[in-house]
């Protein structure tokens, strides 16, 4: 009887609203990945390979491409929120092992996300001129930040998609300002387009250099994975993400490139990698009497679209954990009136705001995230092939067998020492998913103590609706 009172609670809960076409889709992909990384990244990356900066850009998207297609195939076949932790869950049945997916998949959401939030802090008192004096202004301003995206979350779906447009739109225009700046600059003969085929990997081989690098560049194409998340929120998701996907893909990388190559044909390669700001300097000497203090308040919009889209992801994640039953199923509750999974929400809210107060004392969660999500991406890889052996009734997407080998093994080395990744990182890592076990032995006995612990290493049978083909 408990079970099936469980089940009919569950048929009883609304769906997730379905606002999100081909072009929603596609905004949403471009901003999550464009995100604030590559407005101080392209200096870093130029400091491990010289300038062919675009060189690890390009190998970064090209490994983010295998792994796509993988999503792709899954995504199609199972048009369901959760991303990786489902296909994982549906794959090995190992619900620690899900467990942990989630938890590192969220994880790495909701740092990044209280990272953005602090940026954004200190982008919105240098845009305004605001002295935000000590550290705890900059905390108090990226707290109530944290609480307007909640509020938009809250509200719905369609609220929030709407703003990442607007956001998305600035975000990529200030990149367009850069390239065009530096086009017309380099056109009137200032600069030397030589650069961008030198290499110059220090003490390391060519090879060398351009590991290192992609490790930093593929932080920076990482976004991808986060909309196969809001599949429920999407209008026939399983026509829609092969398109949509790819071409954001494309899109992304031919803005890495043209600003990457445009950067260093403009700006020494070594005054490039210094400093946090290197679009500024292109900017700066490309137009000087560009206001560069517009450049601020860009910066401050492509945060808080990394916010945004990082919390809108979060909490769809645990909203599917939740249906498939890897954790308590009230946390998966839907707001009848707007449609949103609120508890889910408000959960991930308290989380990020918990991390906004020591999140910059830390300079290595951003390698950390990525070290993260590459784990993540190989297991995506080889789940692929585990779940051929489970046909679907519809038609969907079917990315080549070779890819994912392929995808599992470069993820999979991505994640080793052998690619020069600072310590920290893995020390890092290391404590985050300590603190990953702890919270699955505490779900494992809430979910026991109510009666819903599913059977050991067995998903439970998907009783949610048909999904929206």
């Amino acid at each position: 009887m408990a079970d099936v009172t469980a089940e009919s609670t569950t048929r009883e809960q609304p769906s997730l609203k379905r606002v999100m076409g081909p072009w929603l889709l596609l905004l949403f992909v471009v901003g999550d990945i464009l995100g604030s990384g590559v407005y101080s990244l392209t200096g870093k990356v130029a400091g491990h390979v010289g300038g062919a900066v675009w060189v690890p850009f390009v190998v970064a998207f090209l490994i983010a491409l295998v792994t796509g297609l993988s999503y792709l195939e899954l995504v199609t076949k199972y048009p369901q929120a959760a991303g990786a932790a489902l296909y994982t869950h549906k794959a090995f049945g190992i619900h620690f092992f899900t467990f942990m997916v989630a938890f590192a998949v969220m994880s790495s959401g909701i740092t990044s996300a209280a990272t953005a939030a602090r940026a954004f802090a200190a982008n919105f008192a240098e845009a305004f001129d605001f002295d935000l004096g000590t550290g705890m202004g900059v905390t108090l301003v990226a707290l109530a930040f944290m609480l307007v995206l909640a509020a938009v979350n809250l509200r719905g779906v369609s609220e929030g998609v709407k703003i990442n447009v607007l956001l998305t739109c600035v975000e990529l225009t200030g990149l367009l300002i850069v390239i065009g700046i530096g086009l017309w600059a380099l056109g009137f003969g200032n600069g030397d387009f030589s650069r961008v085929v030198e290499f110059d990997t220090g003490d390391r081989s060519a090879m060398g250099g351009v590991i290192v690098a992609t490790t930093l560049a593929f932080y920076a194409m990482v976004g991808f994975e986060d909309s196969v998340n809001m599949a429920e929120e999407c209008k026939q998701p399983s026509r829609i993400f092969p398109k949509v996907l790819l071409a954001g893909l494309l899109i992304t990388v031919l803005v890495y490139v043209l600003v990457s190559i445009t950067a260093v044909a403009l700006v020494p390669v070594e005054d490039l990698s210094q400093g946090d700001t290197p679009l500024l300097q292109v900017v700066e000497i490309g137009a000087p009497a560009f206001p560069t203090h517009i450049f601020a308040v860009i910066s401050m919009f492509a945060v808080a679209n990394t916010a945004l889209i990082n919390m809108l992801m979060a909490s769809r994640l645990l909203y599917g954990l939740a249906k498939q039953g890897v954790i308590p199923r009230p946390i998966g509750s839907v707001n009848h009136a707007r449609r949103t999974p609120h508890v889910a929400i408000l959960f991930t809210t308290a989380l990020a705001l918990g991390l906004i107060f020591f999140v910059s004392r830390v300079a290595e969660l951003g390698g950390t995230t990525a070290l993260l999500l590459l784990a993540v991406f190989t297991v995506v890889n080889i789940a692929v092939l585990v779940l051929r052996r489970d046909p679907v009734q519809h038609e969907h997407f079917r990315t080549p067998t070779v890819l994912p080998i392929v995808g599992a093994l470069t993820c999979g080395f991505l994640v080793t020492p052998y690619t020069d990744r600072n310590p920290d990182q893995y020390a890092i890592a290391g404590v985050l998913l300590a603190i990953g076990v702890g919270l699955w032995v505490v779900n494992h006995l809430v979910l026991r103590f109510s009666g819903s612990a599913p059977p050991p290493d067995k998903p439970r049978a998907d009783i949610t609706p048909a999904p929206e083909l």
